[in-house]
This record gives structure tokens, C-alpha cells and sequence, in this order.
């Protein structure tokens, strides 16, 4: 087993979405490796995409908060009769 195997289900959501972000830009951005060097690609990339991921889970979570909100009802108040 590699350590990717092991390691893989017990990342947490956010780190989930951090390693497939840097992923996608390492691959984006691979032309450039040449011209920046190995290593300071990877920490730019790692940077970014750090900062990329808390915005998205920061956006989703208020998203998830405004349909709570929406779907939660007020109860109706029944008419009293005199």
C-alpha cells in the first residue's frame, strides 16, 4: 500500500479541496516549472491553493447556513375563535 492509499480517507474536507486545487494548478501551471524551479512552483502552488479553498468552504458554508434559514418556517398561528 502507498501512503496516498492510507491516508486518503481520513483527510478532512477542506484538505480534501485544498490537495484537489493544488493538483489542477500544478498541472495548469507544469510549462512553467522549467522557468521557476520545482520547488517554488510547488510552494506558490500550495499558497494558492490554501487560500483558494478557505474561500470556497467560507462561501459553501454560508450558502448551507442561508437555506437553513430559508427552510426553516415559521410556525402558523392558528385563529382563536371568541
Amino acid at each position: 500500500m502507498s501512503q496516498q492509499e492510507t491516508a486518503a480517507p481520513t483527510l478532512s474536507a477542506k484538505k480534501k479541496v485544498r490537495r484537489e486545487i493544488g493538483e489542477k494548478l500544478a498541472g495548469a501551471l507544469a510549462e512553467y516549472k522549467q522557468e521557476l524551479g520545482e520547488k517554488k512552483l510547488a510552494t506558490r502552488v500550495k499558497e494558492v491553493s490554501r487560500l483558494i479553498s478557505r474561500d470556497l468552504l467560507k462561501i459553501s458554508k454560508k450558502q448551507r447556513h442561508k437555506t437553513k434559514k430559508a427552510t426553516a418556517k415559521k410556525p402558523v398561528r392558528a385563529a382563536v375563535k371568541k
